[in-house]
């Protein structure tokens, strides 16, 4: 009823040759061009996220998050270890970071061990932990003890730190100078 031409030539379908299959892939990687998947300020994610492409947290994440790019907005909050090439934090991260490129901006606040190949730490970002140089830190494991117990803290004081850590704590108030790498 409704067949129109029965010519074989309107109705292929067009078979995309194999290398544009592999680059479409290539497309989707972790250097992808694309937009970042946005964690919105009202959204709160328990458990981990994992992705190669940007991702952008205005938001809270109750897990560790690794991704290509990270950016923590100013209203974001994550709890947990935050792994990346990249990581800008603006917001808040109670955990440790590792990235080979890692910003605090102003009005930052971290709470734990930073392990790096760059790190730049901007006026009026706070930072509690130690940090640490490394080549490769993605492929590092991650500091020890990003944060003592409860009930160590005191103990934990104390003691000083390791000769190949460098111990940090900065904000624009502060009159201890920053350990940076």
């Amino acid at each position: 009823m409704f067949t129109k031409n029965k010519d074989g030539a309107s109705a292929q379908s067009y078979v995309p040759p194999a290398d544009a299959s592999k680059s479409a892939a290539s497309r989707t990687g972790a250097r992808s061009t694309g937009v970042a998947s946005i964690i919105c300020n009202d959204m709160e994610i328990k458990g981990s996220i994992n992705s190669e492409g940007a991702l952008h947290i205005d938001g809270v994440v109750d897990g560790d998050v690794t991704a290509g790019d990270i950016t923590i907005g100013a209203t974001g909050k994550v709890i947990g270890e935050v792994k990346g090439e990249a990581v800008k934090v603006k917001g808040e991260v109670l955990g440790s970071i590792r990235g080979r490129r890692v910003e605090l901006e102003t009005g930052a606040r971290v709470e734990g061990d930073i392990l790096h190949a760059s790190l730049s730490i901007q006026p009026n970002a706070i930072f509690e932990g130690q940090v640490k140089h490394a080549e490769d830190p993605l492929k590092t494991s991650a500091p020890k003890a990003a944060r003592p117990a409860s009930g160590d803290a005191a103990s934990s004081a104390a003691k000083p730190a390791a000769t190949d850590n460098k111990s940090a704590s900065t904000s624009a108030s502060s009159a201890h100078g920053s350990a940076l790498s």
